[in-house]
C-alpha cells in the first residue's frame, strides 16, 4: 500500500487535503473526506487510509486529535463538533474507518486483505523516529509526546509520516529551517521505510 506515483499515501495524505480552506470540498468534515475519496481512486489509496485510521484507534482520544491538529490547517475548532461535525479524536479515526469502508463496500473486490511487509511498518526504526521527532525541536512539546506514543503504539511508519506532515505544517507556518543534514537523516529513513521520491520530499522546501 504505497502511492503509485511517489507521493504520500494513508490518512497523512488525507491530512493534507485539511488546509486552511477544507470547506471548499464539503461544508463538514465527512462531506469534505467524501470528496475526496472519489469512485476513480485505487483500492490501494483507500486501504491505505483504512489501516491508518485503524491503527490511529490504539492511541487515546487527545493524542489522536493532538496528531490531527499538528498536521493540518484546521485549527482547535475541528473537534468541537459544530459546523465540522467531529467531537472527539477517536470519534474522528472511528468515522474515517467507516467512510474507506463505506468506499471499498461499492467496488466489488477492493476490500480484499492486502499484505504489508514489516519493513513497511519500519520494524525495528521506532527508536530512530523517535529521535527524528526529538529533532524536530520547532514542533510544540504536545505534538511530540503524541508523535513518540504513536510510534511505540501504532507503527514506525505512521509516526514517521505523521512527523513529516506536522513539520510540513508547522515549519512553513513559523518559518523554520532544516539543515542539509537534518533533511539527509529524514530522507534516509524514508528510504528505509521503502516510500517513494515525494514522501520526506514535502520537507525539503525547508532546508536552508
Amino acid at each position: 500500500m504505497r502511492s503509485a506515483d511517489g507521493s504520500d499515501f494513508g490518512v497523512t495524505w488525507l491530512m493534507s487535503m485539511f488546509h486552511a480552506d477544507w470547506t471548499h470540498h464539503g461544508p463538514t468534515a465527512v462531506e469534505a473526506v467524501e470528496y475526496h475519496l472519489w469512485d476513480e481512486l485505487e483500492p490501494e489509496a483507500v486501504l491505505a487510509v483504512r489501516r491508518d485510521a485503524a491503527l490511529l484507534q490504539r492511541l487515546p482520544s487527545a493524542t489522536i486529535e493532538v496528531l490531527w491538529q499538528a498536521g493540518t490547517g484546521t485549527g482547535p475548532s475541528f473537534f468541537s463538533g459544530g459546523r465540522t461535525g467531529v467531537t472527539s479524536g477517536t470519534e474522528w479515526a472511528q468515522t474515517l474507518t467507516r467512510l474507506c469502508d463505506n468506499w471499498l463496500s461499492r467496488h466489488a473486490g477492493a476490500d480484499e486483505a492486502v499484505a504489508v511487509p514489516a519493513e513497511w511498518d519500519g520494524a525495528g526504526l521506532a527508536d530512530t523516529v523517535v529521535t527524528e521527532i526529538e529533532a524536530a525541536e520547532f514542533l510544540p512539546d504536545e505534538a511530540g509526546r503524541a508523535l513518540a506514543e504513536c510510534a511505540h503504539s501504532c507503527t514506525p511508519d505512521l509516526a514517521f509520516r505523521l512527523l513529516l506532515r506536522a513539520m510540513q505544517q508547522t515549519g512553513t507556518a513559523t518559518g523554520a529551517e532544516l539543515s542539509p543534514e537534518h533533511y539527509a537523516r529524514l530522507a534516509a529513513l524514508g528510504a528505509a521505510m521503502r516510500y517513494g521520491e515525494f514522501v520526506v520530499s514535502e520537507v525539503q522546501h525547508l532546508v536552508k
